[in-house]
């Protein structure tokens, strides 16, 4: 007579797939310009006032890193946009109104595109930016542990 040993494991509700997260560039970069998570791909990176939140709403991942210093790529990388994008524009505006082009006009039209541009790129360049840091640095047990919901300090010793 055999004595039965149950092996029905219960299953966990599964927040964090990292097969998710560690695809290829491509979908994490589209997730990104459609500013969306980049571990479950769903809305809710941004609250109010373009300010990242702490954590997806779907998923519960970090999407602060860590680092205090963790989005000076993004502050970099909005800049280089914003700056080749106004490069661009003033040269054409210039070489379409050449012999005579609007001074006045560029320079204040350049001031204030400048500025509007830098806050309209800023949430793309930190989820673009997120995105590229999953893809070189995907998440790990300890992230994947605070998202189930142990506590950060907790799940850091872990590691």
């Amino acid at each position: 007579m055999s004595v039965g040993v149950s092996t029905r494991v219960e299953e966990q509700p599964q927040v964090f797939d990292t097969s998710m997260a560690s695809g290829s560039i491509v979908r994490l970069l589209w997730r990104a310009v459609r500013l969306r998570c980049p571990n479950c791909g769903r809305r809710g990176l941004f609250g109010k006032r373009m300010k990242l939140n702490e954590r997806c709403a779907s998923c519960g991942i970090l999407l602060e890193r860590g680092e205090s210093d963790h989005f000076l790529g993004a502050y970099l990388f909005n800049l280089i946009v914003v700056e080749l994008v106004l490069a661009a524009v003033l040269a054409t505006v210039a070489i379409v109104t050449w012999p005579n082009p609007p001074w006045g006009l560029l320079q204040w039209g350049g001031m204030l595109l400048a500025i509007v541009l830098a806050v309209v790129c800023y949430p793309f360049a930190k989820s673009l930016w997120l995105a590229f840091d999953v893809w070189l640095r995907p998440f790990t047990a300890a992230e994947r542990d605070i998202a189930a919901g142990a506590p950060r300090e907790i799940a850091e010793e872990l590691v």
